[in-house]
């Protein structure tokens, strides 16, 4: 008996050291989770639905650095300790379209490991009373018929809805106007209102004003139809090949984090994303979890910020 003991402590060593080593991967200190927006807001909300159920061993408290399209909270974390105590609530607008249009002292694919993808959401293709169109092959036959008589609203260069309204103008071979605003409620009341034509507009902003029949939803921009609303077909579905604009939410970390600590906090990172309660809390605000491993993702940050400064590029967008 003393024998087959000592035998399974020499076999549960090695993981007992593991996990210990893990448990204090953390320096001993506050994880502060940034996040480039105001409070109240999907990404404040977002962020702090994620911290709350964060177990890594220290308080996990989130932090708002809001301005200069993201970037003051991205580049406080680029100069944060790289000991996986500062991180960054990543997205679209931080990787892939703010690094372009701005001059900023960081690289956000060198100077940044991704921890995990918390998931994406789509926008949805809204159109006012104003549009004589009921799909997306008609407003691009009434776009091409009227060039630069359609109005796309949006929150001002570089926000999601504007560039998936660039893209779209892009990819379908239509030209739009931009017509930007405070937020996308402002906007889509001027939908309704008929004082311009469209726009592309978060899921869960949106669906209430199509089902109370206000707004015509004509696609939505994610790779494959959307829980919130299957009724809608994809951009591709309706003659836009090509076409995918989802948004996103992850976490990053100055590129310097320790291998183990990376390791640690994704493992943590996907153990919440896999909870119940987290899932379908992110559901309400559009978000469909996607969880993937560190490598995964650093290639996903890489292809959303070629995608992106690509588009910048090709569109020449300036920012404002």
């Amino acid at each position: 008996m003393n024998k087959r003991l000592a035998c399974a402590c020499l076999v549960l060593l090695p993981l007992m050291l593991h996990q210990a080593h893990a448990q204090t991967s953390l320096p001993n200190k506050p994880v502060r989770l940034v996040v480039g927006a105001p409070p109240g807001g999907a990404p404040d909300t977002v962020a702090r639905l994620v911290a709350q159920h964060m177990n890594v061993g220290q308080p996990v408290v989130v932090e708002n650095k809001n301005g200069a399209s993201q970037m003051i909270a991205a580049e406080f974390v680029v100069r944060a300790p790289a000991d996986g105590s500062v991180l960054l609530l990543a997205s679209q607008t931080a990787i892939g379209v703010s690094p372009v249009l701005q001059k900023v002292k960081f690289d956000p694919i060198k100077d940044f490991t991704g921890l995990a993808l918390i998931g994406t959401a789509p926008l949805v293709l809204v159109a006012g009373p104003s549009l004589p169109a009921n799909s997306v092959k008609e407003l691009v036959a009434y776009a091409k018929t009227n060039p630069g008589k359609v109005d796309f609203g949006n929150g001002g260069v570089g926000t999601s809805p504007h560039m998936a309204g660039v893209l779209f103008g892009v990819s379908s071979g239509v030209q739009l106007n931009s017509v930007p605003y405070p937020g996308e409620q402002a906007a889509m009341i001027d939908i309704m209102a008929g004082r311009i034509h469209m726009m592309f507009a978060n899921a869960s902003s949106a669906m209430p004003h199509v089902r109370s029949g206000k707004l015509r939803a004509l696609a939505v921009t994610s790779d494959a139809r959307a829980p919130v609303a299957p009724e809608l077909p994809t951009m591709p579905e309706a003659d836009v090949p090509g076409f995918s604009a989802a948004t996103w939410l992850g976490i990053v970390a100055p590129a310097a984090t320790p291998k183990p600590v990376v390791t640690q906090l994704n493992a943590e990172l996907n153990r919440v994303l896999a909870l119940p309660e987290v899932r379908e809390k992110l559901a309400t605000h559009g978000f469909t979890v996607e969880p993937m491993g560190t490598d995964d993702f650093n290639r996903f940050l890489a292809a959303e910020h070629a995608k992106w400064g690509k588009l910048i590029r090709d569109a020449n967008i300036k920012a404002n």
